[in-house]
């Protein structure tokens, strides 16, 4: 519970913010954010009390809680007189990986109780965080407007889960934003995802097989996805329903990807470009038009993809000897 004197750091005029899975990557990095600005107050529900959340700062109140605990998470909203609830928890990202149905349990059903529970109390706008995994294929960059429709398990849950929000949104009246971010990787990214997996076979000094690379991605730093999350909840809106999708806006395959960042970082690791099959319901052209966030929110990648698996080695990595490239873009 939140302390005497956190209270008195979080007086009158400080927002609210309840952020779900700050344990993630993306979640991680938006509590990061978060935690140097003191107009707001955060509270993050995780399963297991984690140092690196505590260290960030006094803005972040860590409280164990799991979200399938309606009744304590109202209470929660309740206590903390709760604003914005940015819903960033997903399951079926970290291996080993939970059965379908708990996937499909969490992803959507956790998701709308925490809906229903933000639809009684005083909080004033919902964010949930998607995947631009959600969408058909186009062989373009996908617009907001396009079709939803993946057989990607992960992206099915999130995908019904997006849609299940926006018809609540409508019978209830509340306001719901939904951030589609696209590839990124970042500070606490984590195998068996692509930027991690890469650094560890480099740590090891173990060739990295992988797909061909064909598939085209459009990578971008989490920290630049935090900061389009931040200018959404604290953005005027006159719209009931919003959507952005985020992308690092230029397209390339994943080898080009991986042989820029190898360049960049001088990273020592041998890459074994078609060893082995890619996942089935891989999307080939999965990139992001970013026009609606650049139009609406003002918003644009400024962090270059390299500096971010920079980071990353530094945090998980850290006896590789990397160059150090440019922050910025």
């Amino acid at each position: 519970m939140m302390t005497h004197g956190a209270n008195e750091i979080h007086g009158r005029g400080t927002r609210q913010v309840l952020l779900t899975g700050a344990s993630g990557t993306l979640g991680f990095n938006l509590a990061r954010l978060l935690a140097h600005d003191m107009r707001y107050h955060v509270v993050l529900p995780v399963r297991s009390m984690l140092p690196c959340l505590s260290a960030l700062g006094p803005q972040l109140e860590p409280v164990q809680l799991e979200l399938c605990e309606q009744n304590k998470v109202e209470e929660l909203l309740l206590r903390v007189k709760t604003d914005v609830i940015i819903h960033c928890a997903a399951s079926g990202l970290r291996i080993p990986r939970e059965s379908w149905l708990e996937l499909v349990d969490f992803n959507v059903g956790a998701t709308l109780r925490l809906y229903e529970s933000y639809c009684r109390s005083q909080a004033s706008h919902f964010i949930h965080i998607s995947t631009g995994r959600v969408y058909l294929e186009q062989g373009r960059p996908i617009r907001e407007s396009d079709p939803v429709g993946t057989l990607h398990p992960y992206a099915a849950s999130k995908a019904a889960a997006d849609l299940l929000l926006q018809a609540a949104a409508l019978e209830s009246g509340r306001r719901l934003t939904i951030i589609r971010p696209f590839a990124f990787t970042g500070l606490m990214d984590f195998q068996p995802r692509l930027f991690p997996s890469l650094l560890h076979a480099a740590a090891a000094r173990t060739p990295f097989p992988m797909t061909a690379g064909d598939q085209v991605r459009d990578f971008c730093a989490a920290e630049d996805i935090a900061r389009a999350i931040i200018l959404c909840m604290n953005r005027s809106l006159d719209a009931q329903i919003e959507k952005f999708n985020l992308g690092g806006g230029v397209p390339m395959t994943v080898r080009q990807w991986i042989e820029t960042v190898c360049a960049d970082l001088d990273l020592p690791v041998q890459v074994q470009f078609g060893q082995i099959a890619g996942p089935p319901h891989d999307s080939m052209h999965l990139v992001a038009d970013v026009e609606a966030a650049k139009n609406e929110l003002g918003w644009h990648p400024t962090t270059r993809l390299s500096y971010a698996v920079w980071e990353l080695a530094r945090e998980i990595a850290p006896e590789l000897s990397l160059r150090k490239p440019e922050c910025s873009l």
